[in-house]
């Protein structure tokens, strides 16, 4: 690690301290070892914060350090598995806000990154932002040919905190997957990494141009969503514009019932859309808040902030939408069955332990109606049962996991008797009737067939050396079988019991014959004036004898 680097991180690691000092849990810093890096740093508590409960004081605290840590708490607030309910109730409160930095530092950075003066790039500028958030801030402004847009900023030295917060995350992740169980099932590392990944995608605005790009693709057969317009020409790595658009939060119920919107209708349609970017296209917005989904005066919706965005691989797709179908269907072979395809199930895990956890996720789902049914709840007890079992699930669900707890609480929030499970439910037969169409059969045979072409070539090359070897007398064949010692004690006894048995039937039968024989002529069962039936009884007698000893001497009966 270069000195400066070093320098950064200790700095961090002061401020980090400083924040956990001022909300009141002073004592954690101890515990994560902030201490041990900063022997000479005192700061004291703040004693007003301990009348604040611990999730407000944890919540303040993720505001104060920034974008980094805003992220980390909600992605947590997805995970009611390893966040108690009261701290939970908090994260899901988290806003991203933050004191807006100059008009000067700004204008900087534009100028800088587009080669121009403002002056000869715009129209007109406002210098007061429309929002400041911790990565960057919006600002309205008029292009030289009359075109509204907003032209989004980025925070002056932001991308060195963030890389120095994810440095420290990475450490704190490796720390306790060491030393703690759980950590080390859920894979914070991974988690940690997939966060680092997503908050470097936000810092490069081009990235999110392109992404908005791919959602207007998407929105185009769909007549009540809309995205704005990307002006490339005015966007970099640091600077993004786009269409100016004018529209209401739909946080703002008051102002959607003052102007005659359906709040009903709107809920539908913002569930829709989400539904239709996880479950059929796979590429998905990553933080739906109501901040960025803005309801026009025509009932349309129109989509902001694209930097952070999940994908689903086609596989992952699908087993997610099986999830949600078998939930649907109150079926607990094909939610394990999901559950399974979706995650990696530890070989020694309780089958029979599981099956009955899925049994009991469904009697909660059982006979309720589907309006009562929340998806948020069913992705909490998702990870939940994964967790109980040591399953590990991929970390792009808990990005997934965290879209649809936002869309659902915005959706309940413009209606209450809304329910998710109702809209999904026609996504839902779509893709059974897409997965086993023809024609999706063959498009899947079509994708598959140059692998069984390789495969082909080579089975020419595999006989041939499989012939070598069996000319050279070097075949040899190893077949492994658990428990086949114990296997072939059991086949013996069988064995042993039968051949007892055949015996003793065999002289039976001779005995009776020959009893039968004397009883009919009347004469004593003589045979050279020897008395055949009483010296084939004891013979009978002495060979049962003797067969019983070498079994019971075996010791396989």
């Amino acid at each position: 690690m270069s000195a400066g680097k070093r320098i950064r991180q200790l700095q961090r690691y002061r401020t980090i301290a400083a924040a956990f000092a001022r909300n009141g849990l002073g004592y954690v810093s101890g515990e994560i070892g902030l201490t041990e890096k900063l022997q000479f740093f005192r700061s004291d508590e703040r004693r007003s914060d301990q009348t604040k409960s611990i999730g407000e004081r944890i919540r303040l605290l993720l505001e104060e350090l920034g974008p980094t840590f805003v992220k980390l708490g909600q992605l947590a607030s997805t995970r009611p598995d390893l966040i108690p309910g009261a701290i939970l109730a908090e994260l899901e409160r988290l806003q991203d806000n933050v004191p807006a930095f100059s008009y000067r530092e700004a204008s900087d950075i534009i100028e800088q990154e587009l080669g121009e003066t403002i002056e000869s790039l715009f129209l007109q500028f406002d210098e007061i932002p429309l929002a400041a958030a911790s990565i960057g801030q919006v600002y309205r402004a008029v292009l030289k040919d009359g075109t509204p847009v907003a032209v989004k900023v980025q925070r002056p030295h932001i991308r060195m905190v963030i890389e120095t917060d994810l440095d420290i995350l990475n450490d704190w992740a490796r720390l306790a997957e060491n030393g703690l169980e759980w950590a080390s099932n859920y894979r914070l590392r991974d988690i940690v990494d997939e966060l680092g990944k997503a908050l470097r995608a936000e810092l490069d605005y081009t990235t999110e141009a392109r992404n908005a790009e791919k959602f207007a693709d998407q929105c185009k057969t769909w007549r009540n969503v809309r995205v704005p317009k990307v002006h490339w020409d005015y966007c970099t790595s640091k600077v993004l514009t786009m269409d100016f658009v004018e529209g209401i939060k739909l946080s703002d119920h008051e102002q959607l019932d003052r102007t005659g919107l359906d709040r009903k209708l709107l809920a539908e349609q913002f569930a829709k859309t989400i539904l239709n970017q996880v479950l059929v296209e796979g590429f998905f917005h990553g933080d739906p808040h109501p901040g960025n989904v803005l309801a026009l005066t025509d009932g349309s919706l129109v989509l902001l902030d694209f930097g952070m965005v999940g994908r689903l691989t086609p596989g992952m797709k699908k087993h997610f939408a099986s999830f949600v179908i078998a939930l649907q269907k109150k079926s607990s072979k094909g939610i394990i069955r999901a559950i399974s395809n979706m995650g990696i199930v530890p070989d020694e895990t309780d089958i029979e332990l599981l099956y009955a956890d899925v049994e009991e996720m469904r009697e909660t789902y059982y006979k309720v109606p589907l309006h009562q049914v929340s998806i948020g709840q069913a992705i909490r007890d998702l990870f939940a049962l994964a967790l109980r079992h040591r399953i590990r699930m991929p970390s792009e669900l808990t990005l997934l996991g965290k879209t649809l707890l936002t869309m659902e609480g915005v959706v309940s929030a413009l209606d209450p008797t809304f329910s998710v499970f109702d809209v999904a439910e026609p996504f839902g037969r779509k893709l059974l009737l897409e997965r086993f169409s023809p024609l999706e059969m063959v498009k899947m045979w079509m994708e598959d067939l140059p692998d069984y072409v390789d495969l082909l070539k080579e089975i020419p090359l595999g006989l041939k050396q499989l012939s070598s070897v069996m000319r050279k007398g070097q075949f040899r064949i190893e077949v492994s079988v658990p428990q086949l010692d114990e296997l072939m004690k059991k086949m013996d006894r069988i064995t042993n019991r039968l051949s007892l048995s055949i015996v003793l039937l065999s002289l039976s039968i001779m005995m009776v014959g020959l009893i039968i024989g004397s009883a009919i002529s009347h004469s004593q069962s003589m045979l050279w004036r020897i008395p055949v039936i009483e010296i084939g009884f004891i013979a009978a007698i002495l060979m049962f004898l003797w067969l019983l000893y070498l079994i019971v001497r075996s010791g396989r009966f």
